[in-house]
């Protein structure tokens, strides 16, 4: 009982930080009036934006809560409904906050390089802070509701649905946010700079774009917006899905283990408010450093907050508590600790190779740079060499983590090593949330015509956060690939429990196994390519938009006639709505199609059977096409930012014009398709999941 009070304090205390935060950064100055003037253009469309989307969306969130009603029970609809809200609400109250720090940062920037850091990185660790509160607060708040308020049994029917469909709501907000959001931005990017950059030859984020507002905008329902509501859904999927494990699983004390997810996190939300505080310029000015440093200390501290507060919810044996499970056998409250462990070096490492393959440090940004001078067909070549080359060390350090946690506890092993991953989803975030301010306050103060030496340091922040956006992608890929395995395992665990009487064979010599992981392994393909040709199709009307606007308007280009900017933002807005929903109901139905399918033809064993090789394919196949697509696009978008910096003959030459057709291509590939994939693999699980708690009704 007192686990889940201090949980909830935690989260509480993750709102309250988020509440100070905000205050300290609308407390800055905003500058001079033309930088308000453009920050209210983006503050205005990003949120006329987001209130169309999720009218969108709260269309079909209405359907699917009525279907849970009617077809499991209300507590599972009223959990779906829950973690949809409060997905979105991590979304948009970031995004708030997001496009007002942008011209704060610019101003703060006018001062020093320390000032505009501090103010970007508080605006992104509120939105950091606000996922990770939100989400702890609903996993925690929604089971004691059930089991303390109500008197549900924790390991009954009702309080395993009700998780799984929690983790479902936030789910299905997250992959609308997602593709929504990265359709949205890359659209913008990719007209924008096709015929700002390439056409007109103007800098980036000219005022005489009409299309350079829906990019600054794009950022913020992208980056912001979609990264928040991601981690969201993955932290609450995560953690309702090891405690779903821990009831499926354990022969004796589940009730106790459940509740151990929920202090792991509360902990470390404690450790990431006090990790912040350490975000600070040193001596050599290094602005990674500075950001590096606060996740070091918000690592090290969890480290040691994870093992006494285990040690206590574990009451009077602590860490000796012994746990007994049917794949596992017998394993210790240290051995679960030692799982969180894991989970935080595989963080670390997942962050380590993210940022080798996409800082303009290391050999595979430079080789992309270098391939550039031989024009756009080798830079295409080297950039899609990279991406593939990308999967191999994550995938490596994912199986290291997956043997040594599963050795150690089983299937909750892996539960407890993704929940320590999730754990530090506040800093995580704030590091990513960072990225969208820094790039709309460049883009402010180039519309503004600020110092060179002001947009010279705005330049520096937003290189950085170039970096901490793959970064992040990088870590939100690795824990939905382990919070996947999770949800596959409850997925065995269920037909087993529930369905005891059906013979399930999983043997790779059962053809409907092998046509299970091919049709999985399909989805993310599928998925990717709806995603890539919604990009192609919306950056192809503002392409045509900002011709227009450039052939009627002749004045644009010498500044006696204005874009038309809310043109563009309009038109992005109704394609990036319109282009979203089919791909985004694509795992939803899917598993529902393959059974239904299968069961007709050969019985519910084989159709069981046929789905569950459906959810190994999506994960390994989509683990491979996230990664793959992330950390290549931002080596795509770093090498044309390494040739503007005067490498290989700096701006306008012909090396940065073959960069600037890579960085188009890659900018679909990490802000749209690839990050999408995450909430994708989990919703697969999580649909196969309800469907059998509606068989077992």
């Amino acid at each position: 009982m007192q686990v889940l009070y201090v949980s909830i304090a935690a989260g509480v205390l993750a709102i309250l930080y988020g509440i100070w935060a905000t205050r300290s950064v609308l407390s800055a100055s905003p500058g001079n009036e033309r930088m308000q003037e453009i920050a209210g253009y983006i503050q205005e469309a990003a949120g006329a934006y987001l209130n169309r989307q999720y009218r969108a969306i709260a269309i079909v969130g209405v359907v699917v809560a009525a279907l849970l009603f009617f077809f499991l029970e209300p507590w599972a609809a009223f959990g779906f409904v829950l973690g949809a809200v409060l997905s979105g609400a991590a979304g948009y109250i970031g995004m708030l906050i997001s496009v007002r720090a942008n011209v704060r940062t610019a101003e703060g920037a006018r001062e020093s390089l320390q000032r505009g850091l501090s103010i970007a990185f508080r605006a992104g660790a509120v939105t950091g802070m606000l996922v990770a509160g939100l989400a702890l607060l609903a996993v925690a708040g929604y089971y004691t509701f059930l089991t303390v308020g109500l008197g549900f049994e924790a390991t009954g029917r009702t309080v395993i649905d009700s998780l799984v469909s929690l983790g479902f709501g936030a789910s299905l907000i997250s992959i609308f946010a997602r593709l929504g959001g990265g359709i949205f931005t890359k659209g913008a990017d990719v007209g924008a700079d096709l015929v700002g950059k390439v056409e007109a030859g103007i800098p980036e984020d000219d005022p005489r774009n009409p299309a350079v507002i829906a990019d600054n905008v794009g950022d913020n329902v992208g980056d912001c917006a979609g990264m928040a509501a991601d981690l969201f859904e993955t932290y609450v999927v995560t953690v309702g899905a090891t405690m779903v494990l821990s009831a499926l699983f354990l022969k004796t004390g589940a009730a106790d283990l459940m509740a151990l997810p929920l202090i792991i996190g509360g902990v470390c939300i404690v450790t990431s408010i006090i990790g912040t505080f350490f975000v600070r310029l040193g001596s050599k000015q290094s602005i990674m450093g500075a950001l590096y440093k606060g996740f070091l200390v918000t690592s090290v501290l969890s480290l040691i907050a994870i093992y006494f507060a285990m040690d206590w919810a574990l009451g009077a044996e602590g860490l000796d508590t012994a746990f007994t499970t049917a794949d596992a056998g017998r394993f210790t409250g240290m051995d679960l600790y030692l799982c969180g462990v894991v989970g935080l070096a595989v963080t670390g490492l997942l962050i380590y190779v993210t940022e080798y393959y996409t800082s303009t440090e290391y050999r595979p940004v430079r080789s992309i740079a270098k391939a550039s001078e031989t024009g756009h067909g080798t830079n295409v070549i080297q950039g899609l060499a990279i991406s593939l080359e990308a999967t191999a060390i994550p995938v490596l350090i994912i199986s290291a983590g997956i043997i040594v946690a599963y050795s150690l506890a089983g299937v909750l092993g892996l539960g407890f090593a993704a929940t320590a991953m999730l754990a530090l989803a506040g800093m995580v975030v704030a590091l990513d949330a960072y990225g969208p301010v820094t790039d709309n306050a460049g883009g402010i103060a180039e519309m503004a015509n600020l110092d060179e030496d002001v947009r010279s340091r705005t330049d520096a922040l937003d290189a950085v956060g170039n970096t901490t956006k793959a970064v992040t992608k990088g870590y939100a890929i690795g824990s939905a690939g382990l919070a996947a395995l999770v949800l596959f395992s409850a997925y065995t665990a269920d037909i087993g429990i529930y369905f005891s009487e059906v013979v399930v064979d999983f043997s790779l010599s059962n053809p409907y196994v092998v046509v299970g992981l091919f049709l999985g392994a399909m989805l993310p393909y599928l998925f990717g390519a709806m995603g890539m040709t919604a990009v192609g199709r919306a950056g192809g009307a503002v392409v045509e938009e900002v011709r227009r606007q450039f052939r009627e308007k002749p004045g644009i280009m010498d500044g006696t006639e204005k874009p038309d900017y809310a043109r563009s933002v309009d038109l992005l807005t109704k394609a990036a709505i319109r282009e979203m929903i089919i791909p985004s109901l694509l795992p939803v139905l899917a598993p529902l199609v393959v059974y239904f399918v299968i069961n007709a033809i050969a019985g519910q064993g084989q159709a069981f059977s046929a789905v569950g090789a459906l959810l190994l394919g999506v994960i390994v196949s989509g683990l491979f096409v996230a990664i793959s697509m992330t950390a290549g696009g931002g080596a795509w978008d770093n090498a044309k930012k390494y040739i503007e910096d005067g490498h290989h003959g700096g701006k306008g030459s012909e090396a940065h014009k073959a960069a600037v057709t890579g960085d188009t291509v890659g900018d679909p590939y990490k802000d749209t398709a690839g990050p999408a994939v995450n909430p994708m693999i989990k919703i697969t699980n999580i649909v196969a999941l309800l469907l059998l708690a509606f068989l077992a009704h």
